[in-house]
């Protein structure tokens, strides 16, 4: 399966990226699906529903599924958190998964970043990141994209796969 990461720092833009790359991706026929990695507690499901009373009174596994969607909802009870290649694992096949997070795992990446974060570069310490996408022109040793032209970044991505 192809993979390629988008990473940066809270509030560098990598969730705006994410949605236009599937879309840009989407518009040229190719099959995508994405895995966002949370630093924090979060909850899909609702209180008082069904699937919901079902995983609170100890569930190991939910899955919820309708006319429109399924989904799957897993309990961790205290297990270790799944690596990323264990979670890809658990995709159906695509032509390309793109993953927002996961700064730290060695697949390829493009670094989200904006002049107002004021962070350091992640691409001046990983290998793994292949270009930087930016809303100002700065020094990397990488390529540099403007964070909005998502064909270009697009482009990029696709020929860094190989694809």
């Amino acid at each position: 399966m192809n993979v390629y990461g988008v990473v940066g720092y809270k509030n560098a833009g990598k969730t705006g990226l994410m949605e236009r790359l599937v879309v840009e991706m989407v518009s040229r026929g190719l099959s995508v699906s994405t895995v966002k990695h949370a630093h924090h507690t979060f909850d899909v499901d609702q209180p008082g529903k069904d699937s919901y009373r079902h995983r609170v009174a100890g569930a190991s596994q939910t899955l919820l599924s309708s006319g429109n969607r399924w989904a799957l909802l897993s309990e961790l009870r205290g297990a270790p958190e799944p690596s990323l290649q264990e979670l890809l694992a658990q995709l159906a096949p695509v032509d390309l998964v793109l993953v927002e997070g996961y700064k730290r795992d060695g697949h390829p990446k493009i670094e989200a970043y904006r002049e107002e974060t004021g962070h350091p570069l992640i691409c001046s310490e990983d290998e793994s990141v292949r270009a930087v996408a930016a809303d100002f022109e700065l020094e990397c040793p990488v390529p540099l994209f403007d964070l909005n032209d998502t064909k270009a970044i697009a482009d990029f991505i696709l020929t860094d796969l190989g694809l």
